[in-house]
């Protein structure tokens, strides 16, 4: 009788949170430009444009090497404040085997060193061939990799633009698990 009134109360309570959560796609519109806040929140499930893929079609481009990775999620600031002498460490990234990692690129507006850098580091990874298949990532309910793959296909006229929406929290592939990352200089 006590397990069950229990297990009732936890079926309750997993009811409640799960009724907060935001939705994760639906009625999510694509904006007309980019996203300039809130990056961290719930993204449409398109991109107009290009290609959006789950993790098991991401997988098998990955594994077949049909496309190059490129992660873009940001690179936590150094906090203002800190007393002299601190010594600050960035959180360390995991990531995709083989992606390359391009940090700070998914913001709404780019200064112009980092849209450069953006820029540069896409026409290298691509061998100067804007019909190679690039897949922009980040992590899931991320605009970086929204803001990223529009801005490579829109501005810089890349023409096989993939968006892995689910980004690092949807790779679960244990022949291919998540390794350290190190940005591109």
């Amino acid at each position: 009788m006590h397990s069950a009134i229990l297990a009732r109360a936890a079926f309750v309570l997993i009811l409640a949170i799960t009724a907060q959560l935001p939705a994760h796609a639906e009625g999510v519109p694509e904006p007309e430009f980019y996203r300039m806040d809130a990056y961290r929140s719930p993204t449409p499930a398109t991109l107009r444009g290009a290609r959006v893929v789950a993790a098991d079609e991401a997988f098998a481009l990955w594994r077949e090497g049909a496309a190059m990775f490129v992660d873009v999620m940001p690179r936590p600031p150094k906090p203002e404040g800190l007393p002299e002498g601190t010594i600050w460490r960035d959180r360390p990234r995991q990531t995709i085997p083989r992606a390359v990692w391009l940090p700070n690129v998914g913001y709404g507006r780019l200064a112009a060193e980092t849209d450069g850098y953006f820029r540069r580091n896409l026409e290298v990874l691509s061998g100067g061939d804007k019909a190679k298949p690039l897949v922009f990532f980040c992590l899931a309910d991320c605009w970086m990799s929204w803001n990223a793959a529009k801005r490579a296909r829109e501005e810089y006229g890349y023409t096989r633009v993939i968006w892995f929406r689910e980004g690092t929290d949807g790779w679960l592939f244990p022949e291919a698990p998540l390794v350290p990352a190190e940005p591109l200089p």
